[in-house]
């Protein structure tokens, strides 16, 4: 028995032994003692993010960087997704959540030889705080929380696919934020694997995509960022292939070729791009085709053809024509005697890894033209600052300055390995944040000088993002991105930082989201005992993500609204497994808000008597002037509009008399805002003004509960035609008048055909010709209607928009991806709101469904009460 147990140990130890050793090979080339040295030569910092449509390659492409740091070994990058930290982005092979991770390089001399004369420098470390993001659309707002820290943006973009919806979303956002762009064209592999394209196709290819990419760059851009737009020959484009780990920029061959030339370095990157062609038989450069058969053009004969001769012999085991070839290019000399052995893929992704390594390329790109935090700041201070931008801190953060006052701002909030515990996320603008420091937390809705969404704690630990682990620090100057323990009670998605002293200062602005929270789903415990978990869980929610809104309805629901399905069901995923330990829950369909409104004016006048009999109020409902909801919606007409030139502005647009408009408006509603207004249409009643504030408040109530299926009210207008009033002030307060007027509201509303009104989505979707037909039927079968179809110039590919009803968008991508084959890509933005034209009062039209469902769901009588209940006779 003992001698087994010893054999046992002795065998566990061997093992691990061989995986220290394994470990100790694969192992990190910096410390992090060195990469805080780095982080004071603000110079030499790059802070930037890789911003992609879904499935082009950011993940995969980012590994490549990590290796060349030595995080994770060289073969496993492209598989190992480092950044992809959580369990189901590594099953669904899409990244959920942005991950930062810092790196540190040492440059040699000869690669900053050339870096351009205005960008400073300090040594040859070079550190880069580099961050992931997603790239489906419910995630935007991950994207918009990883762009607000960042200086640089790395655009990857597919060379087969081209340019895409996401794509330019992506790139307005970060121009939005005066980020500075390179660009990446990705999956380069493909060309030669699986389209066979020929070298002139392949670059018409390339030019298409780089300017499509420019013409988005031309539009959002910022006059204070200055020419962003990217170019081969200037080195801003790198072309690459994440999946086997290798990228070249024209200056790559540029070295190369420079010298056989006998030409300097920059002359040639020019002639390597555009409409250079030049004939080895006659050694003659010329600006247009001669139409030999040996002039070709210069990217195509020194760039792409050397590629593609090196991946045929090497996937067609052509060793004998290959190893030449491979020493003529210096190739051969640094492969292992192992790969030397290898056969087919294996072998052309060593060869290339080894000539055109991936980081050297990216990086080159990255040090050379994104700028460092020094140089970014000065024109990004503007946009960042909310005070006033000649002050101290407007200044510091100008300046990058390590000594000035501490500004800090959180983007986004991590969760840490230990359950329901939380990183602030951010990055320092001035100052420094240190362990232990004590600081002012100054939330959005923060105003100087006032005490409302402030708090002054101390931070208990600084901490460095690495990925999936977290290393200690004490402190990191501006410039640089940092996590922070303990303040996660305090700040509820994002907040700015300063110090304790630093009491006037004012917040960094806060995030613009492309997308807004539409889908709704309601969440309770199976297990009534877990409610205090549910509640717990649902404030942890919130804090994840920068979108997701979680309420508390007056019916007790707990509503959790996302950006869409695929959005709402990561959210929900992680509220039952990690927020809440793992409870169960009970999730009910999606829910579609709808609104309640009137197409007619009511077919009489309806009054109300008060319960003592002595106060009758006789109202009218009127179906709203056209567009008139929608001018409430967005701010033309409100409630806190000078009354003359509102009533102008009414008279004008909707023909109202003039006076109406600007002094007979008694209220807008729901919330005093809302798109429905009682007017007074009274002649010379008396005591009318002393009951207007008991018909305001029954107004707000009845808006707000409509009368079918208690959703708000929107787009009624109400008349009130004539009071009768009890002479004694007792006999009409707001006990005897609040609940009468609201009851003759409804009253109104019922006679004055009611109807229901639906949220609609305009939906983009991009599909090649073969699948318009699936797409067609699927829109129409989902209650849908298409508006334009453009094809894009050049591509086989057409942009489709069509109008879709929320409630009809549940497993619409599915189906629509069923119906194309997968060919199909969907994103829906929320876009106006629609009538049902069925009457809601009979049970077996659709409306009528659709209310008794809403009403059952809200634990109200099924039926819509009778007319009589709340109307009385004289």
């Amino acid at each position: 028995m003992a001698s087994d147990r010893a054999a046992t140990l002795r065998a566990a130890r061997a093992r691990r032994r061989r995986r220290d050793a394994a470990r100790s090979l694969a192992m990190v080339k910096f410390t992090i003692d060195e990469l805080r040295k780095q982080m004071d030569h603000n110079k030499n910092i790059r802070n930037m993010s890789v911003i992609a449509h879904v499935d082009h390659g950011k993940s995969t492409l980012t590994d490549s960087l990590v290796a060349a740091a030595g995080i994770i070994a060289q073969e496993n990058a492209g598989d190992a997704r480092l950044t992809d930290t959580r369990q189901d982005e590594q099953d669904r092979c899409i990244t959920i959540k942005s991950t930062g991770i810092s790196l540190f390089y040492t440059m040699s001399d000869e690669d900053l030889a050339r870096l351009p004369k205005n960008v400073p420098r300090d040594g040859n470390n070079y550190l880069i705080n580099l961050i992931d993001s997603p790239g489906h659309v419910d995630f935007s707002s991950e994207v918009t929380a990883a762009l607000r820290i960042t200086d640089g943006a790395l655009v990857v973009v597919d060379c087969v696919e081209g340019v895409c919806v996401q794509t330019e979303t992506v790139l307005r956002q970060a121009l939005g934020e005066r980020i500075k762009p390179v660009m990446t064209v990705n999956k380069l592999d493909r060309c030669f694997l699986e389209l066979m394209l020929d070298g002139e196709e392949a670059y018409q290819n390339f030019c298409r995509v780089i300017e499509n990419a420019n013409v988005i760059m031309a539009t959002y851009t910022d006059e204070a960022l200055g020419d962003v737009q990217v170019a081969p020959e200037k080195g801003t484009v790198c072309f690459s292939a994440g999946l086997h780990n290798w990228a070249f920029t024209l200056t790559v061959f540029a070295k190369m070729y420079a010298a056989k030339f006998g030409i300097d370095q920059d002359a040639m990157m020019g002639k390597l791009w555009g409409d250079n062609f030049f004939d080895p038989k006659e050694r003659k450069w010329t600006k247009k085709n001669t139409g030999s058969k040996t002039c070709m053009r210069a990217f195509v004969q020194f760039c792409y053809e050397p590629i593609r001769r090196v991946i045929d012999a090497a996937m067609n085991d052509n060793k004998d024509k290959l190893w030449p070839m491979l020493e003529k290019l210096q190739v051969k000399d640094r492969l292992k005697p192992a790969d030397l052995d290898l056969m087919g893929k294996p072998l052309m992704k060593r060869i290339m890894q080894t000539w055109l390594p991936a980081d050297v390329a990216l990086l080159e790109m990255i040090i050379y033209h994104l700028p460092s935090p020094a140089t970014a700041q000065k024109y990004r201070a503007d946009t960042l600052y909310e005070g006033p931008l000649d002050d101290v801190y407007a200044n510091a953060i100008r300046e990058c300055d390590a000594n000035g006052p501490l500004m800090l701002y959180v983007s986004k909030m991590i969760p840490t390995a230990d359950k329901g515990r939380f990183l602030a996320f951010g990055r320092v603008f001035s100052g420094t944040v240190q362990t232990g420091q004590k600081v002012r937390i100054m939330g959005p809705n923060y105003v100087p000088g006032d005490k409302k969404d402030l708090y002054i704690k101390s931070i208990q630990r600084t901490v460095l993002c690495m990925g999936r682990r977290q290393d200690a620090i004490d402190n990191v100057p501006c410039g640089n991105t940092v996590a922070m323990v303990g303040l996660d009670q305090f700040i509820q998605k994002n907040a700015t930082i300063t110090g304790e002293k630093d009491v006037d200062a004012h917040t960094i602005k806060a995030m613009k989201f492309s997308v807004s929270p539409v889908v709704r789903v309601a969440v309770e415990c199976k297990n009534s005992q877990d409610l205090p978990k549910l509640v717990e869980g649902l404030k942890r929610l919130s804090k994840s993500d920068p979108m997701v809104q979680c309420q508390i309805e007056e019916t007790g629901e707990h509503i959790v609204a996302g950006a869409g399905e695929l959005h709402l069901e990561i959210c929900l995923k992680d509220l039952q497994e990690d927020f809440m330990g793992g409870a169960e829950i009970r999730i009910s369909d999606p829910v579609v808000s709808f609104r309640e409104t009137v197409n007619g004016t009511s077919d009489h006048i309806c009054m109300s008597k008060s319960p003592n009999k002595h106060n009758r109020l006789y109202f009218q409902a009127v179906a709203m002037d056209e567009g008139l909801a929608e001018a409430i919606d967005n701010g033309e007409v409100t409630p806190r509009d000078d009354p003359k030139t509102r009533g102008r502005f009414l008279a004008d647009k909707y023909g109202w008399d003039k006076d109406l408009g600007a002094k007979k408006i008694w209220c807008f509603g729901p919330d005093t805002t809302g798109p429905n207004l009682i007017v007074d249409m009274c002649k010379g009643v008396q005591y009318l003004n002393e009951i207007k504030d008991s018909c305001v408040a029954a107004f707000q109530w009845a808006t707000k509960e409509g009368v079918l299926a208690e959703e708000n009210m929107r787009g009624i207008k109400f008349e009130i035609h004539d009071v009768v009033l009890h002479t004694d002030a007792i006999h009409r307060g707001g006990g005897q008048i609040i609940p009468t007027c609201r009851r003759v509201l409804y009253a109104s509303a019922l006679t004055a055909e009611p109807r229901l009104l639906e949220p609609v989505y305009l939906v983009e979707i991009q599909a090649p010709e073969q699948a318009l037909g699936g797409i067609y039927s699927t829109v129409t079968q989902k209650r849908g209607m298409v508006i334009e179809e453009t094809q894009r110039p050049g591509t086989p590919i057409y942009n489709i928009k069509a109008y879709l009803p929320v409630m009809e968008s549940f497993g619409f991508t599915g189906t629509l991806r069923a119906a194309t084959s997968g060919q199909a890509f969907p994103q829906c933005v929320f876009d106006h709101w629609d009538m049902l034209n069925s009457d809601p009062l009979n049970p077996d039209s659709q409306s009528g469904k659709l209310v008794k469902d809403i009403r059952k769901r809200k634990g109200s009588k099924e039926n819509v009460p009778p007319l009589n209940e709340y109307e009385d006779k004289l």
